[in-house]
């Protein structure tokens, strides 16, 4: 008989389970992230932020459409006014020269109101001003695209790190079990005298190195848990995560995400937006002395009531306009010229910004890429590994048996195969998140990616 052998056997079947789709409680990536996106507090602040650009669409739309405004004042007030060596004439009167006037309102109620409306026709200013707002407006939608893909990877890090938490305590869990039969044989063949006291003291040792693991493995689940809990809103008790099994398909020629990166990168696309506002920001300072012309329409009355130096007496005025007005700065003291050379200067840096941000996405692809392709061959290399330390456990329980092997050597055989385990659990892990952050540094990481992972 191999009693110690079943409970490595055990651990082995759980893993497969754990693998396998529709895992009874088990929570998959895509309802992880269906919750993510309403309880991920990052990517609502990214949506809060999205509803921005809607606005600033408006501000731009608004900037060529009428603006009307109404002033209206009351109050008290005074009014005087003397004219002398006027000329005067009346039917009757005939004309007079020399003629003197003056009135006196004082101390009397005074009302103004003032009717303004403007269309600009021609305003280089404004037109540059309006393509910066719709250049913004681009940008805040581009972030939103951005954060929306981050979160996406974000959730699928915190489903994994769940998975491998949840997985090694497993593992923990069946090798200790497995340990405490070892170390209980080893107290009853050291009873019959069949066994030194040596065995006994390795079983004792390694049992008091997996009680440790195995609270090590605790906290690190708690933790993880209470991570993808905050972020998706479900129950931590409740959160049962599996390691996806399928194999993925070769990646693409390295130039071929080079270019797809350069091409649809977010932060690439972020930055030459970046970019095309700090050039319409030139244009604008560029432009602020420009001739303006807008159509102008103005109405107003200014009426004045009460007595005077002369009695009872009233003022009113009435004045009505509609016509094209020219505006033409001659002289700003130099606050043109400097707003110009600092946006210049702004300019040059967003340009270099561009140029840096494509080299480190480069950067970034090409180690993504390697990760990707060579996380495979890890794969299949800790497949063999694992394949191997079974073989070698099952020899070394047989040569146990014999008398061949020491219990040394059995729970060194155990430990190695629970190792291989969760080596392979990691090694598929990383090879899922290179797959997912290539397609994240490419401006490709959708939910389809999701589907596809089983």
């Amino acid at each position: 008989m191999r009693p110690l052998l079943h409970p490595l056997a055990r651990a082995a079947l759980a893993t497969s389970l754990a693998a396998l789709p529709g895992l009874a409680g088990a929570i998959d990536l895509a309802s992880a992230w269906q919750a993510a996106q309403q309880h991920d507090k990052e990517l609502t602040v990214a949506r809060a932020e999205y509803a921005r650009a809607q606005p600033q669409r408006a501000q731009a739309a608004a900037l060529w459409r009428p603006g009307v405004a109404l002033t209206a004042t009351a109050g008290l007030g005074t009014s005087e006014s003397q004219m002398q060596g006027a000329q005067f004439s009346a039917p009757g009167m005939g004309t007079n020269t020399g003629v003197n006037f003056a009135t006196s309102v004082t101390g009397s109620s005074t009302t103004r109101w003032a009717l303004q409306a403007s269309q600009p026709l021609y305003h280089p200013e404004r037109r540059a001003q309006q393509q910066q707002l719709n250049l913004q407006a681009d940008m805040t939608e581009l972030q939103w695209q951005a954060q929306w893909q981050q979160a996406l990877l974000r959730t699928v890090q915190r489903y994994l790190d769940l998975a491998l938490a949840q997985q090694t305590l497993a593992v923990t869990a069946q090798q200790l079990q497995a340990v405490q039969n070892a170390h209980a044989e080893a107290q009853e063949r050291f009873r019959i005298g069949a066994s030194p006291i040596t065995e006994q003291h390795e079983a004792q040792a390694r049992l008091a190195a997996l009680q440790a693991q195995q609270l090590a493995a605790q906290v690190q689940l708690g933790l993880q848990e209470r991570v993808l809990a905050d972020s998706t809103g479900l129950s931590a008790a409740a959160l049962q995560a599996r390691l996806p099994s399928a194999t993925l398909p070769p990646p693409a020629p390295l130039g071929a995400w080079q270019e797809r990166a350069a091409q649809g990168n977010p932060g690439i696309r972020l930055q030459q937006l970046a970019l095309d506002v700090a050039q319409a920001e030139v244009e604008k300072n560029r432009r602020s002395a420009s001739t303006r012309v807008e159509l102008v329409a103005q109405a107003g009355q200014e009426r004045i009531h009460g007595s005077g130096s002369y009695g009872s007496a009233q003022n009113k005025s009435l004045n009505a306009l509609v016509g094209v007005q020219l505006s033409v700065p001659l002289y700003t003291g130099g606050w043109q010229s400097a707003k110009e050379d600092e946006s210049l200067r702004l300019l040059d840096k967003a340009q270099a910004q561009l140029a840096s941000t494509r080299e480190q996405v480069a950067q970034q692809v090409h180690a993504a890429w390697l990760g990707l392709q060579l996380g495979a061959e890890r794969v299949r290399a800790l497949q063999a590994a694992q394949t191997a330390s079974a073989a070698r456990l099952d020899a070394t329980q047989t040569g146990r048996e014999v008398g061949e092997r020491s219990l040394l050597d059995l729970l060194n055989a155990q430990s190695d195969l629970a190792s291989q385990q969760l080596a392979l659990a990691q090694a598929r892990a990383e090879l899922l998140q290179h797959q997912l952050r290539l397609a994240l540094l490419a401006g490709a990481l959708d939910e389809g990616l999701l589907d596809a992972i089983k």
